[in-house]
């Protein structure tokens, strides 16, 4: 019977921090998780630290100086002294300047590090960090509410130790950012989950982008349609899963569990429980594989909290009642007060048998390629990150000459949000069908 030591990364500050009023992302759901989890009692079953926020040198060993000088220096009141910046770092709706926007960057990657090495040293089997999970943030600019990016930044520390590291992202938004950063890799293997019609947001994770170069295949995209129900999506989730375990064979595994899938999410357009939402949690922790557990999208933020309290009692290995405890945020989840209230329904169902089908046996065909799990010759652990990211260059350069017909696409298109902002935390509830391709 598997029982990992978990350790899970809370500050209770990172509530506060505030976006902007008619701005989707919320950072007080993670005071709501964290008051559910502790009332719950999931303290008694796993380590609980509050984590120290990444020193400036540490983001800087994967994002570009220009980027993280600007970071740091504007802010609310200075914002117009670096107005003509703006577009340059694809500052605007999405990616506002907010008090204490680089302090925030800082306690949140801060906490995917710690949890990485904790990994890396053995003493946990699974880190949770709901903060951190912001899979947009590219290495020049932010991207759909993500500045700094905390799960390549957890990578680049696993791949200290780890021969191979495969993350996975259920988020509804492909992750981009994550998989632009180890394109060119057979070191990480990049799995998503997500809806894609090339418009809505990022506008990529297309079935067709598989990594180049030494990277060729080590992408893997499932791009679904809207509506998707609990049993099509676990049950299509569990078999690409199961296969990409069985030739990939990762030494550790960052499972990013964006709540934006859930059904009558905010900005969502899945049909998803939180039961099966978890199911995925509860399936990839069944490998005893060393696993990073991170937050990401969710927007309507009391069943963000439900559904990652739930996912912490799953990787506790504790049976949680349907009651939620009481804390102080009980109307948040009035009038049922319930850890599995009735999210599906809202959007048809886009998805067909055949659909799926085709798509799983495109998903089996590409890991067909790979002929098992990649040697990985290991050497002494590079002195600093930008030097490995370095060597992995000039790796790809040296076979560019046999594979020149693998292009990268570009990743730079500006896309915006297929859900408009909405005036207040009061709208959550609101009828969105609107904006939906039903």
């Amino acid at each position: 019977h598997y029982r990992p030591r978990v350790s899970y990364y809370m500050r209770e500050q990172v509530g506060n921090f505030h976006y902007g009023k008619q701005h989707p992302m919320k950072p007080h759901r993670l005071t709501l998780t964290n008051h559910l989890v502790l009332n719950y009692g999931l303290h008694k079953h796993m380590d609980i630290f509050e984590p120290r926020r990444a020193t400036e040198e540490e983001i800087r060993e994967f994002h570009a100086d220009g980027y993280i000088d600007f970071l740091k220096r504007v802010t609310p009141d200075n914002q117009k002294q670096f107005a003509d910046c703006f577009s340059e770092f694809n500052i605007g709706d999405d990616c506002p300047i907010f008090d204490g926007m680089w302090d925030f960057c800082q306690i949140y990657s801060g906490a995917s590090i710690e949890a990485a090495r904790k990994l890396v040293s053995g003493s946990a089997d699974i880190a949770v960090n709901w903060m951190g999970g912001l899979h947009h943030a590219k290495k020049y600019e932010p991207s759909g509410f993500c500045y700094v990016a905390d799960t390549t930044m957890a990578i680049l520390q696993l791949l200290r130790y780890f021969p191979r590291v495969l993350y996975v992202d259920i988020d509804i938004h492909h992750g981009d950012g994550v998989q632009e950063a180890f394109y060119t890799t057979d070191r990480v293997m990049t799995c998503s989950f997500h809806k894609y019609d090339g418009e809505f947001f990022p506008g990529t994770g297309a079935i067709d982008e598989m990594g180049s170069g030494l990277g060729k295949f080590y992408a893997i995209n499932v791009p679904l349609q809207d509506g998707i129900d609990d049993r099509s999506y676990t049950q299509l989730f569990k078999t690409v899963m199961t296969a990409v375990m069985e030739t990939f064979k990762p030494g550790a595994v960052v499972l990013q569990c964006g709540a934006d899938s859930l059904g009558l999410d905010r900005l969502g357009v899945f049909n998803l429980s939180i039961a099966a939402h978890g199911e995925c949690v509860k399936f990839m922790r069944r490998f005893g594989v060393p696993m990073m557990v991170l937050g990401g999208g969710g927007y309507t933020i009391r069943n963000v909290a439900r559904c990652w309290t739930y996912e912490t009692g799953i990787v506790c290995g504790a049976e949680l009642p349907d009651r939620l405890p009481n804390t102080v945020y009980n109307e948040f989840f009035a009038p049922d007060y319930s850890l599995h209230p009735q999210l599906s329904g809202r959007v048809v169902n886009h998805n067909s048998r055949a659909y799926l089908n085709a798509l799983t046996a495109r998903i089996l065909e590409q890991l067909r390629y790979l002929k098992g799990a990649p040697s990985v010759q290991m050497q002494e652990a590079p002195p600093d990150i930008q030097g490995f990211l370095e060597s992995e260059e000039k790796r790809q350069k040296d076979v560019d000459d046999d594979r020149d017909k693998d292009t990268k696409e570009d990743r730079r298109g500006r896309r915006e949000h297929l859900a408009e902002l909405y005036e207040s935390d009061h709208d959550q509830d609101a009828d969105d069908s609107s904006i939906l391709d039903v």
